[in-house]
């Protein structure tokens, strides 16, 4: 004998169901994707702050053992730099302070020879040395 104990019940999701998920996984996976564009991009202008930042330390060292041999420091000085396979552009201002024998040199490093972008500035004070 055979008994038909009446309909099976139906296991598995409604295509309602499937729908909702994955909506929900493709704005997850938006999310995810514009997060990670932006931590990229954050990353690279975070490197070229950083290198930009050593090519200026080394031209305001430069000045600072330049100044040592020969007073007062030079304005308005150019140039350009070679450092992790890119030319950095500079620009060293001097600005004079109230007090005698004291200035004031800024390094500013663009990432165009036009030097209209700065991406960072660096600023010390030098002394003149008495003899």
């Amino acid at each position: 004998m055979t008994f038909f104990i009446g309909p099976t019940k139906q296991r598995g999701f409604t295509l309602l169901e499937v729908m909702v998920a994955v909506a929900i996984f493709a704005i997850a996976g938006g999310a995810i994707v514009k997060a990670a564009s932006e931590h990229l991009s954050s990353v690279s202008l975070l490197k070229n702050t950083t290198v930009a930042t050593w090519v200026a330390n080394n031209q305001i060292t430069e000045a600072v053992l330049l100044s040592k041999r020969q007073w007062p420091v030079k304005n308005n000085l150019s140039g350009e730099s070679k450092m992790n396979e890119r030319t950095w552009y500079w620009l060293q201002t001097v600005s004079k302070t109230p007090t005698n024998g004291l200035s004031q040199v800024t390094v500013t490093v663009f990432d165009d020879a036009q030097r209209q972008d700065a991406i960072t500035s660096v600023s010390t004070f030098v002394v003149k040395e008495s003899i």
